[in-house]
């Protein structure tokens, strides 16, 4: 039987996609190189789902080793997720952002192509949209790109349309996704980050749980409704299901197709702090602080066309978001360190 291939496997987004497949009926190999992951979210995958998977430590950035795989393994499709991903550090060191995620990726096709498998999920993001002018986004909107991080994604985006117009046995699935939150419900596997988190439900939960003193809230002069930045956020059980989606329909489909994940609808900061602490009752502090350069005011879907092509819309709830990041950060005060 053939396999999909996750890049990434051992991250946030990439052990919830990989729990999805399993549970789905897949045979999955992982390849990370966790740099910024854990392989004991990989242990609890295969516990959850019953089955197990293959995991290896391995870089996209290692033909050889990459290609030796393709060898091995019958592999019908990739799901990509590899990728550095913090905004700020993009900025700080933009050479490490296009060698891993864009030399990364030229690496990664030329041994698929050389296999003979074309079909891959790719995960982009929204911030291929720049500073979008209109709300919601659809996948028409143009793109630009206001950091390293984002502009890394565009570039591969950019790169994989060129390949597919150059070879129409290529399908490609390009999901653009919004913010990803919360976490597996049995709290076993969530988002582990690395030192001070990027994103804002790793740094409520982390000041919910002591770990930290209080959130810093970046700005509160946006025109929005309590001038807090609004974004889309989506759970990552959600978003691992457009994923599966996602892969079904690139094994039905040729060409290449851009598809957002997000819910359609837009939480400002204080919202999702003050969701949070309602609906978990406990306190979270937080201070205004200047924001952030590369910030934009306010960012959430048009999700009609991923409910049209793949048949997936988000199913849960903020409730559910608040509530799932909270259990996993209960039971994992230390993330996957413990």
């Amino acid at each position: 039987m053939s396999a999909i291939l996750l890049t990434g496997g051992a991250g946030y987004i990439g052990s919830h996609t990989a729990l999805a497949l399993l549970r789905a009926g897949f045979d999955v190999i992982s390849i990370d190189n966790y740099s910024n992951s854990n392989d004991e979210s990989l242990q609890r995958v295969q516990q959850l789902a019953g089955r197990s998977l293959q995991s290896l430590q391995m870089d996209i950035r290692d033909e050889q080793a990459l290609t030796a795989l393709f060898q091995q393994h019958r592999i019908s499709a990739v799901v990509h997720f590899a990728g550095l991903k913090a905004v700020g550090e993009s900025t700080a060191q933009p050479l490490a952002y296009y060698d891993n995620n864009v030399a990364g990726t030229i690496t990664l096709c030329r041994v698929m192509q050389r296999a003979g498998v074309k079909r891959l999920v790719f995960s982009s993001s929204a911030t291929v949209y720049g500073d979008a002018k209109t709300m919601p986004i659809a996948e028409s909107a143009p793109r630009s790109a206001t950091n390293p991080y984002g502009q890394s994604k565009l570039m591969i985006e950019l790169i994989l349309e060129d390949l597919a117009a150059s070879d129409p046995d290529w399908s490609i699935a390009l999901l653009r996704y919004f913010n990803p939150v919360g976490a597996d419900k049995s709290g076993k596997i969530g988002e582990d980050p690395n030192g001070i988190p990027n994103n804002l439900m790793p740094f409520i939960s982390q000041v919910a749980v002591g770990k930290r003193t209080e959130l810093s809230v970046f700005g509160n002069d946006y025109p929005t409704k309590d001038g807090t930045g609004v974004r889309d956020y989506i759970h990552v059980v959600d978003l691992a299901d457009g994923h599966l989606k996602a892969l079904q329909y690139v094994q039905q489909h040729a060409g290449i197709d851009a598809f957002n994940l997000g819910t359609g609808v837009g939480y400002s900061v204080l919202d999702m702090v003050q969701a949070f602490a309602d609906k978990n009752k406990v306190p979270v502090p937080y201070r205004i602080v200047a924001r952030r350069p590369g910030d934009i005011a306010s960012c959430y879907a048009d999700p009609t066309k991923a409910r049209q092509l793949l048949g997936w819309q988000a199913q849960l709830t903020l409730d559910d978001m608040v509530q799932d990041s909270w259990r996993w950060q209960q039971q994992n005060p230390h993330g996957y360190q413990e």
